[in-house]
Formats: structure tokens, C-alpha cells, sequence
């Protein structure tokens, strides 16, 4: 319909609006659920409850602290259902907001973009020492992850070739610059003190080197957004060069259900996991709840455990859960690959 390759004639979010509307009006015609329908469509042989990745700290451009990366996620994949999972979230989430309240003054409990906090921090290390503990003080070590969204592109200096983890403060300097290679040992580092499960764009969207340096030294999930933007060509370049081995789905970057869908195969199809995500700015529309479960995708990222338009994901996949039933699966420690045996 639109005929170009990023659909620069009618605008990717123009025909999304379409495409959703014709998803969920053939889910309508056939009598369905729409991840039913979804999960028909995409030839999903089960429906799987995701894990949900709760935004907890922001930072990078989406807060207003000296944070340079820019998420930072809990992961509750040792619960046993996708209500234990809200439970968990909600008690680590509230607990946190205790921490920092005590450490740094009622102001530091404000929200970011997704709703996580944003204190008056600096570093990676403080922001999960906050997280570590308040997954402790909840009870729910060894059920409870942390996921990263460095979001480098952000922090990248292209004319130097380094990223800058203070890219924020106006007046700073080379000091707080980083190679690729120094920002590997950073992450290895955190991987080897923290229980961190996934690493998402940790580096620039064209710094194909580095992803495929760190790729190769890590055991956990390597998520590509900046990387690949849902986009197959960069997915499929990516694959070849195994630079990581996760994508993040996201509807409104390639601009129809269709090519979500067949973007998910080819990731799936390749071994690589799925994790639905929303965006920083977000409506009360709740499509990629039943996108999440109709793919069996496992994975979900839609904000902290709070504000309406996380909510509204969130409360779709407790009644999704509960019109399931008996037969609800929730993908917990298979969040990688929940269709596997």
C-alpha cells in the first residue's frame, strides 16, 4: 500500500493505526481472542504468558539525573505464574522507592519516561546495588533478575569513536570517556557482581565490531533495538555476523502486524529470543499484550508497575491468564525459547 521500504509515503504510524485496526476486526469475525487470532496468524503452536521486564531506574535521555545508561529492568523469571510475576514487580518496585526515599529524599522518587525512579545517581554500580538490595529485602533472590538498557547510540561520540558516560553534563570531559573495548570490561564486570540476564543495545547501532566481540564472550541475552529496529535486512545482517541474539519487537518501528510477525519468525527461526516491548511514549492501547502471548514470545517490556499506560499492558495479561485458566503457561525460566521442548 504505501510501496517504500520505511514507509516514508504515508508515515509507519499512519498505517499501523490501519493495521491494528484490521488485526483486531478479524479477531472480531472469526469469535476469537485477539492473541488467539494473533497466535493463528503467526502459526504459534501454543499461547505463552511472557515474563514481564519491569522498568525500575531510569536514566540516559529519558530522566533527568547524571545516569547515562538508560534502563534498568527487573525480571522475575522464577515465578510461577504471570500474577506472581505483577506480585513480585510490584513489591520489588515499592520496596526500591522505600531504599531511595531513605537515601535520597522524597524528591529522588520521582518517575522517567517508563516510570521507573530517577535518583540522583551516577553509575551503572549504584543503580544496581539499589536494585540488588531491594530484591533481597522483598525475598526474592534467586527468583528475581535484572535486565540493562544501555541505550549507547545515546552516549556515542561518532567523530571520537567513544561513548561518554557523562554525556549529560554540559561541562564534562574525556575523563568519563569509554573505547569499545573498556566498555566491554564494564559490562563483564557487572555481569560477573550482578544478577543480570539480558544487555540491550550496549553499544552504538552501527558499532557492529563491539556487538560481536561481547556477543562471543557472554552467556546471557543480548537484545538488539537501535540494532535492528524490527527492520529484516538489519536483523538478517545481525544474524550473519551473530552480533546478538535477541531482538526486541517492536510494532510501531517496521510499521504493520504482518512484518512484526514475520520479523518474530525470522528471529525465532535463527534461535534468537523475543521480547515485545512498548515505547517511552505510550498510549493506554494494549495490543502488544495479546501480541506477546499470541507469539509465545515470553518477554515483555512495558514500564515500571505503575502509570495507566503500563498498567493497561499489564492488567490485559492478568485477564488474559485468567480467561486461560487451567491451561495458562507462563514462560519463566524458558523465556528464551518458551516453544521449546
Amino acid at each position: 500500500m504505501d510501496g517504500t521500504g520505511n514507509k516514508s509515503l504515508l508515515g509507519a504510524n499512519a498505517v499501523l493505526g490501519v493495521s491494528l485496526a484490521v488485526c483486531k476486526a478479524g479477531a472480531v469475525h472469526r469469535g476469537i481472542p485477539l492473541y488467539r487470532y494473533i497466535s493463528h496468524l503467526a502459526g504459534t503452536p501454543k499461547v505463552v504468558l511472557p515474563v514481564p521486564s519491569f522498568n525500575v531506574i531510569n536514566g540516559g535521555v529519558h530522566s533527568g539525573n547524571d545516569l547515562a545508561m538508560q534502563e534498568f529492568m527487573i525480571f522475575p523469571k522464577g515465578a510461577k505464574s504471570f500474577k506472581e510475576a505483577m506480585q513480585m514487580g510490584s513489591e520489588v518496585y515499592h520496596q526500591l522507592k522505600t531504599q531511595i526515599k531513605e537515601k535520597f529524599g522524597l524528591d529522588s522518587t520521582a518517575v522517567g519516561d517508563e516510570g521507573g525512579f530517577a535518583p540522583r545517581i551516577h553509575s551503572p554500580t549504584e543503580a544496581l546495588d539499589l536494585i540488588t538490595e531491594a530484591i533481597n529485602k522483598s525475598g526474592y533472590e534467586g527468583k528475581m533478575f535484572i535486565g540493562i538498557d544501555a541505550a549507547a547510540s545515546e552516549m556515542y561520540r561518532e567523530a571520537d569513536g567513544v561513548y561518554d558516560m557523562d554525556f549529560k553534563n554540559p561541562a564534562g570531559d574525556y575523563m568519563n570517556w569509554k573505547t569499545g573495548d573498556e566498555m566491554i570490561d564494564l559490562y563483564l564486570s557487572i555481569l560477573k557482581k550482578y544478577p543480570v540476564v539480558f544487555l540491550e543495545d550496549p553499544f552504538d547501532q552501527d558499532d557492529w565490531h563491539n556487538w560481536v566481540k561481547l556477543n562471543s564472550q557472554i552467556s546471557v541475552q543480548l537484545v538488539g533495538d537501535d540494532l535492528t529496529v524490527t527492520n529484516k535486512n538489519r536483523i538478517q545482517k545481525a544474524i550473519d555476523l551473530d552480533a546478538c541474539n535477541c531482538l526486541l519487537l517492536k510494532v510501531n518501528q517496521i510499521g504493520t502486524v504482518t512484518e512484526a510477525i514475520d520479523a518474530a519468525k525470522l528471529a525465532r527461526n535463527n534461535g534468537w529470543g523475543i521480547l515485545v516491548s512498548h515505547r517511552s511514549g505510550e498510549t493506554e492501547d494494549c495490543f502488544i499484550a495479546d501480541l506477546a502471548v499470541g507469539l509465545a514470545a515470553g518477554q515483555i517490556k512495558t514500564g515500571a508497575p505503575c502509570r495507566s499506560e503500563r498498567l493497561a499492558k499489564y492488567n490485559q495479561l492478568i485477564r488474559i491468564e485468567e480467561d486461560l485458566g487451567e491451561k495458562a503457561e507462563y514462560a519463566g525460566e524458558k523465556y528464551h525459547n518458551p516453544l521449546a521442548s
